[in-house]
C-alpha cells in the first residue's frame, strides 16, 4: 500500500474509485496535498454532501485506520483527549496493588482512557500509514473546544500532567468536517487546507447513484434530475448526495421500472426531510419536477 508521503494523484483516484466515490478535480488535488503536506483539511458544504465519506475514504483507500471524534456542543476534554480509569484507580488502591504516588502509582499509562485525540497520536506510529483523524461537525463544538483543538493541531501533541507529553513522530491525517452552523475562527482555518463540496452536476450525481445503487439507468436517471429540479426551489433542506442515494436505494427496493408522479409523491419522505418541504411539493410541484428531469435527461 503506498506511503501518504509517497502518494500521487493516480493513487488518490485509485483510491477513490476502489471505494466508489466520484470526486473532482478539486477534491483529488486538495486531499492529495493533505497527505503530502501532512495539513489538516477542513471540508465545508451542506449535510449530506460528502464530507463524511472523503475522510472514511481516504481511511479505506490507503487501508488506514480511522478514528472519529463526534462533536457536539458541550464537547469537553475528557470527552476529546483522555481521562482516567477512576474505577480501575480505586481498585488498585484498594487492593494495594498501586499507590497514589510512588513506583507503582495509579497514575500511569495503564489506568489511562484513550480519547479520539489522544489514540489517534498514539496510534500514528504503528503501521505503513499513519490514521485518519476525523473530527466531525466540528461547527456543533463551542469555542473552548476549538482552542482546545487548536493546541492539538498545532504541535500535534498531548500534555498528561502526570505522565508528561505524547506527542506523535507521523501526526495522524486530520480531516475537519463543517456544517457552517457557525463560523469558525481564523486561527483553526490557518491551519488547515480548504475544501468547499458543492452540490454535484447531474452528470456526477448520476456517476454517483449508479455505482452505489442497483436502480436501472433510466430511474437513476430521473432521480439526479428530480434531485437537480428541487434543488432549485426554496427548501429550507435541500437534498444532498446522501438523501438521493437513500431515495435511489427506496426505488431500487420497491422495483422501481419508471419514475412516475405517484411513486414520487409516496417516496419523497425519503428524499425531503422537513415537513414544510414536503408540504410545499405538491402534485403540480412534481410533474414540474419530473417535465425538468425530463428535458434535463434528453439534453445530457
Amino acid at each position: 500500500m503506498t506511503a501518504f508521503a509517497d502518494a500521487t494523484e493516480a493513487d488518490v483516484r485509485a483510491a477513490f474509485d476502489r471505494q466508489d466515490y466520484v470526486a473532482g478535480d478539486d477534491v483529488v488535488t486538495t486531499a492529495l496535498l493533505a497527505l503530502r503536506l501532512g495539513n489538516p483539511l477542513l471540508v465545508e458544504g451542506a449535510p449530506g454532501a460528502g464530507k463524511t465519506e472523503l475522510a472514511k475514504t481516504l481511511a479505506r483507500g490507503f487501508d488506514t485506520d480511522l478514528v472519529r471524534l463526534q462533536c457536539y456542543e458541550g464537547l469537553a476534554a475528557e470527552n476529546a483527549l483522555y481521562e482516567w480509569n477512576y474505577t480501575k484507580q480505586l481498585l488498585a488502591v484498594e487492593g494495594e496493588e498501586a499507590s497514589v504516588d510512588g513506583e507503582h502509582s495509579v497514575f500511569d499509562e495503564e489506568y489511562l482512557l484513550e480519547r479520539p485525540l489522544l489514540r489517534a497520536l498514539a496510534d500514528a506510529d504503528d503501521g505503513e500509514n499513519p490514521p485518519v483523524l476525523l473530527v466531525d461537525e466540528v461547527d456543533r463544538a463551542d469555542e473552548a473546544f476549538e482552542a482546545l483543538l487548536l493546541e492539538v493541531l498545532s504541535d500535534f501533541q498531548v500534555s498528561v500532567p502526570e505522565l508528561g507529553t505524547i506527542s506523535a513522530d507521523r501526526p495522524p491525517i486530520v480531516v475537519l468536517t463543517s456544517n457552517r452552523t457557525r463560523g469558525l475562527s481564523d486561527a483553526l482555518k490557518r491551519r488547515c487546507l480548504y475544501l468547499h463540496v458543492e452540490p454535484p452536476s447531474f452528470e456526477r450525481e448520476l456517476e454517483i447513484v449508479e455505482r452505489k445503487s442497483a436502480l436501472d439507468t433510466d430511474v437513476a436517471a430521473a432521480v439526479c434530475g428530480v434531485v437537480q429540479a428541487l434543488r432549485e426551489r426554496a427548501l429550507r433542506k435541500q437534498p444532498g448526495v446522501a438523501e438521493t442515494l437513500d431515495w435511489a436505494d427506496a426505488l431500487a427496493a420497491l422495483g422501481v421500472e419508471e419514475l412516475d408522479a405517484a411513486t414520487v409523491e409516496r417516496t419523497i419522505g425519503c428524499l425531503l426531510k422537513d415537513a414544510t418541504d414536503v408540504a410545499e411539493i405538491d402534485a403540480e410541484a412534481i410533474e414540474a419536477a419530473l417535465d425538468e428531469a425530463r428535458a434535463g435527461t434528453r439534453a445530457a
